[in-house]
């Protein structure tokens, strides 16, 4: 790698400017995650409020989630040809006005419709609600594809594993972070209503829970002592998430030309960067380079696993090990912290040992998913609690490796003119597990219980399991793949 910067400080000035970017991105992004994944937390009260089913809930999962990858696909085009600073914090400031008015829904669905109850009610409800996810994972598709185009901008192809695995810490500090938030929200915050008993009445139907069951009626009781909590699950990220886009704006600068430094890699090597130049070589780098379709399609196995734990987490360890949403919320996070520690490892272990070959890593790390969630599903019932939390963190350790990786190898395989493209096509598969790990967990969930009450979360289990195999078998594809495209694609470094 040779000197992209002429004088001492100059170097000083560039290290400033990566380190500031890196950071503002890391804080950003995990603020994203804020305003995205509280719907998990918020979902057992809205359950137990309106009754509304884990199969409604799926169907809006997988809306969003592959209205996310489609948003993240067209915010790829787009984030290659605009100022990152601009994209990424009104992107955040939308999301933030999504939340407001998610928080606002049983308001809104009585102004509709005049009723504070009913099914007429509810079912306006769920629509605005699927109106207003998809509306926010719309803005949402705006947080990565910028992150994308910043990174490889101010960071050297020979360090972008390393120093992307650091950045991309940011989605388990802000999945664990909103997990602590959110299940302390949906713990301590909302309205005591556990001694009237119309409304504890009102809970047990909608968890399908006979009154005479005194063992399940505490899970009644702690939904009805936080009843309306989910509320605040919204406006209190939402607030939060708009002081982050303010922190965007001022933190955040495009590529190193912007500020007056030499960029990283020089132009293409024919000298021109015309419009009809650079559409031919994204269709050469990304569109036709096959090792972005194999990512791409092992990013949709990975993400199966990955939100499988995030967006139902809370609901099975609540449903399945009896933990209250606090608990469960701290599980989660637990989850992700190893998760962070994960990705860290993966991303030294690329650099160090692997040459930079990412999909190399990823295939190691998913076979440790594939054995870690094998004994997570036949634990014994005795097994104390702390052995079950470490066993699924142990998973989040390996899930994180690839789901930080991938990007990192459609970055350098694209190389950084078209990189955000790249993360495009393989976010939009990636994002396409929706339609497994949102309505096809659900329904698999309601429909097995209706059948064999209790075993669901097992065959849910026993499914992740099976798509971590397939995947690594898809990474095995890639064994032979170089680690990145710049000699092929012609560019140089400065």
């Amino acid at each position: 790698m040779k000197e992209v910067t002429s004088s001492p400080e100059t170097s000083k000035t560039f290290k400033y400017w990566q380190t500031r970017t890196i950071i503002a991105t890391m804080i950003g992004y995990a603020i994203f995650y804020f305003v995205r994944k509280n719907f998990s937390f918020a979902i057992p009260g809205l359950t137990a409020e309106y009754g509304i089913t884990k199969t409604s809930f799926g169907i809006i999962m997988t809306l969003v989630t592959i209205v996310y990858g489609v948003s993240r696909f067209l915010n790829g085009i787009l984030a290659d040809r605009f100022n990152a600073r601009y994209h990424m914090s009104i992107g955040l400031l939308l999301c933030a006005v999504a939340n407001f008015a998610f928080g606002f829904g049983t308001d809104l669905s009585t102004l509709f419709t005049g009723q504070t109850s009913g099914p007429m009610f509810t079912n306006t409800m769920v629509l605005l609600f699927g109106i207003i996810l998809i509306s926010n994972n719309l803005f949402q598709g705006s947080g990565f594809p910028p992150v994308a185009r910043l990174l490889t901008h101010w960071i050297p192809q020979n360090e972008l594993a390393t120093k992307m695995s650091v950045w991309n810490t940011s989605h388990s500090i802000g999945a664990a972070l909103v997990a602590i938030l959110a299940g302390y929200i949906m713990g301590t915050l909302g309205t005591n209503m556990s001694n009237n008993p119309e409304v504890v009445a009102a809970i047990a139907a909608n968890l399908n829970v006979d009154l005479s069951d005194s063992e399940r009626m505490k899970s009644v009781l702690e939904s009805a002592s936080h009843y309306g909590a989910w509320k605040w699950c919204f406006w209190i990220p939402a607030a939060i998430a708009l002081a982050g886009s303010i922190g965007l704006f001022l933190g955040l600068r495009d590529t190193p030309s912007s500020v007056g430094l030499t960029e990283l890699h020089k132009i293409h090597k024919k000298g021109k960067n015309s419009s009809a130049e650079f559409k031919a070589f994204v269709r050469k780098a990304v569109y036709r380079n096959k090792w972005i379709w194999i990512l791409g399609v092992a990013n949709f196995f990975v993400y199966v696993v990955r939100f499988a734990v995030l967006d139902w987490g809370p609901t099975f360890l609540k449903e399945a090990h009896g933990m209250t949403l606090t608990d469960a919320g701290w599980t989660v996070a637990v989850f992700e912290i190893f998760g962070i520690v994960g990705m860290l490892a993966a991303g030294w272990a690329t650099d160090r040992y692997l040459g930079g070959k990412a999909h190399r890593t990823s295939l190691y790390c998913m076979i440790g998913v594939a054995i870690f969630m094998t004994l997570f599903l036949y634990l014994p019932d005795s097994t104390p609690s702390w052995g079950m939390i470490l066993t699924l963190a142990t998973c989040g350790f390996f899930i994180y490796g690839p789901q930080a990786l991938i990007g990192i190898a459609a970055a350098n395989q694209a190389t950084n003119r078209a990189a955000a493209t790249a993360n495009g096509v393989v976010g939009l598969f990636g994002y396409a597990s929706g339609l497994v790990s949102g309505f096809g967990i659900g329904f698999m969930v309601d429909t097995i219980n209706k059948v064999n009450p209790g075993r669901a979360w097992d065959y849910v289990f026993m499914m992740m399991i099976g798509m971590a195999v397939l995947c690594v078998f898809i990474f095995a594809l890639m064994w032979k793949a170089k680690a990145h495209g710049y000699e092929e694609e012609g560019l140089e470094e400065n």
